[in-house]
């Protein structure tokens, strides 16, 4: 009787011992996962700081939906390409655009042309930031926007190219609104950029 007890309160004890590696060896599987996953949602939508005469913008960069817009801009930021270029083109209530001419209006030469990726579901909203480009819809290099106001005239329609959007404004929108209040049109050879130029001190990824 004394030895029957004895080794059923011994396997008991094996039992919870097991139950409790178990749940130790779960417990560590799901926060591994869960970090993985984290991380690899980071490495899908990077982030990216301009930080500005005026202030910082920081913008989610949506690379699961235009990968190669994405890279190029990327490219441009982590080779410091950006750094000391200005915004030119101020639109209050349409565009705030940025990122080819230095602060004396030198066009600053870009990397090679990208394919358009317009047709990717993102529209020209609000705070979302997209490329400029010419009437090519493949020509857009280094120079980009932020959608001042829904733009729906340059979203992409049935066979008629849009502007690629490539990221959204998570703060920083109070900066952009700033840069539109600045005076305008000293420059006669660019009447929408700022009288004083405003430059992007350092874009970065965070």
């Amino acid at each position: 009787m004394g030895i029957t007890v004895t080794i059923k309160s011994h396997t008991e004890t094996l039992i919870k011992k097991t139950i409790s590696a178990l749940v130790a060896l779960t417990l560590i599987f799901f926060t591994t996962t869960s970090s993985a996953q984290t991380q690899a949602a980071t490495n899908i939508n990077p982030k990216v700081r301009l930080t500005t005469d005026l202030g910082d913008i920081v913008v989610l960069l949506y690379q699961d939906k235009a990968p190669i817009t994405v890279k190029n801009f990327l490219d441009y930021v982590d080779s410091g390409y950006y750094n000391g270029l200005i915004f030119h083109r101020v639109k209050p209530n349409f565009v705030v655009q940025g990122g080819g001419l230095t602060f004396d209006y030198v066009r600053k030469a870009p990397n090679a042309p990208i394919k358009n990726e317009s047709a990717n579901g993102l529209k020209n909203t609000t705070g979302t930031l997209a490329m400029a480009r010419h009437s090519d819809p493949d020509s857009a290099t280094s120079q980009f926007f932020i959608n001042m106001k829904h733009n729906k005239t340059l979203n992409h329609k049935k066979n008629k190219p849009g502007y690629t959007v490539f990221g959204r404004v998570m703060t920083g929108m109070g900066v952009a609104l700033r840069i539109t209040k600045e005076p305008r049109g000293m420059i006669r050879a660019f009447p929408e950029a700022p009288n004083v130029p405003i430059r992007i001190l350092k874009a970065e990824r965070i």
